[in-house]
This record gives structure tokens, C-alpha cells and sequence, in this order.
């Protein structure tokens, strides 16, 4: 062995290894939460935010596929990274999430068949969903397997609680109650007037409109 390759195995040797959950890490899950979400910094996603929101229950489940899909597919494209031609790697993304999504259904349409005719449509879209090829393409492409995983579940995360808090008030104001259980009912008020705004898009709207404002002034994001 030439003295050259004893001195890079020794540089490799030496190289500190990074904590599962370094600073840097921990930024891959927390930057998505707030300073950098993908709805509401980002503007992506917004189609669903505003169509399955009318309700808890259908956000919730569209929350946890979306963070199933973008946690698999980031770390299968991850995995395949290396092997991937430039030319068709668009592809190849759409093929992975697309089976993911196929999976998704499935497991609806067999155990929740009630909700997967709420969802249908909307678990479909997933595969066009900008946050999970932006993420496949901006992060997995380039980035080891456990790192993209974390991305994913940031993304994933970030998206989620925006669906989840603009269904909360939606149901809330537009129904009187949260996962159909009657709120205002329950502590005695038995004529609430709800609004029916809420129960429309312009609703999903108005509620994401608010959230934004109050997320932007607290981080003091400018749009350039």
C-alpha cells in the first residue's frame, strides 16, 4: 500500500462521525415546522389544504399518507439515488410515489371504505403533490437515506399541522364540533350559530390566510 493511500485511510479514520440527531439534523424536522413550511412559506400543497379540510377525521387520515408517501419515496429515491439516469430520474420519482400512493388506496378501500370514497380523489393527487417531488427532487437526489428520511418526516410533519389546524377551525365554526363530537353541545350551548362560510373553500381560505399572517409576523418572513 503506496504512502498516499496510508494517508487518506488516516484522514477518513479521523473524520468525526455526525450524531444521529446533530443540530443539523434536528434543522432537517424543525425548519419545516414553522421557518420553512411548505404551505405556508413555501405556497405548496395548498389544493388539498383547501379541499379535505371541511373535516377532521378525512384531514387527518390525508395527513398521515402524505407523510407515509414523502418519508418511502425519499428514502427509496434516496436508496436508488447513484443508479438513477439524469434523463429519466422525473420518472423514476413518479413511479415510486405513484406506488405509494397505489398502496395507500388500497389499504383505504380495504379497511375504510367509508373514508377511502371521501378520499379517493384527493390520495390520488398526492402523486402530483409539489411537496413530495420537490422534496424527492431538491433533497433525496442528493442526500443519504437517514437524512432524507428526516427531511420527509419534516415535510411531512409541516404539512400536516397547517391541514390539521385549518380543519380544526373549520369544523369548529362551520359544524360545532371536532372529529363530529359536538362541542358546543357538550358545555351547554345548544344554538350555536354556526357559519356556513366555513364549510366552503373560501373558508379553507380565509383560515390559511389568517395562519399565514400570524406565522409571518411572528418570524418576520418577507415575501421576495
Amino acid at each position: 500500500m503506496s504512502t498516499e493511500t496510508l494517508e487518506k485511510s488516516e484522514v477518513t479514520a479521523k473524520l468525526p462521525t455526525e450524531e444521529l440527531f446533530s443540530k443539523r439534523r434536528k434543522r432537517l424536522i424543525s425548519d419545516p415546522l414553522n421557518e420553512d413550511n411548505p404551505i405556508t412559506i413555501q405556497v405548496l400543497g395548498i389544493c388539498s389544504a383547501l379541499a379535505v379540510t371541511v373535516k377532521m377525521e378525512p384531514t387527518l387520515i390525508m395527513s398521515i399518507a402524505v407523510v407515509f408517501v414523502i418519508v418511502f419515496s425519499n428514502l427509496i429515491i434516496s436508496v436508488m439515488r447513484n443508479v438513477i439516469p439524469s434523463r429519466v430520474r422525473i420518472i423514476v420519482q413518479l413511479a415510486v410515489v405513484a406506488t405509494l400512493v397505489t398502496l395507500v388506496s388500497e389499504v383505504l378501500k380495504a379497511y375504510s371504505y367509508e373514508m377511502y370514497k371521501v378520499l379517493g380523489a384527493f390520495v390520488g393527487l398526492i402523486i402530483t403533490n409539489c411537496i413530495v417531488m420537490g422534496r424527492l427532487e431538491a433533497f433525496a437526489m442528493g442526500n443519504k437515506p437517514y437524512d432524507s428520511i428526516l427531511d420527509g418526516l419534516g415535510s411531512g410533519f409541516g404539512y400536516a399541522w397547517i391541514i390539521l389546524a385549518v380543519a380544526f377551525f373549520r369544523e369548529l365554526l362551520g359544524s360545532g364540533s371536532v372529529f363530529d363530537f359536538k362541542i358546543f353541545e357538550a358545555v351547554g350551548i345548544m344554538n350555536f350559530p354556526t357559519n356556513g362560510l366555513m364549510v366552503d373553500s373560501i373558508g379553507a381560505f380565509v383560515i390559511l390566510g389568517i395562519i399565514i399572517w400570524i406565522q409571518r409576523t411572528k418570524t418576520g418572513y418577507i415575501e421576495h
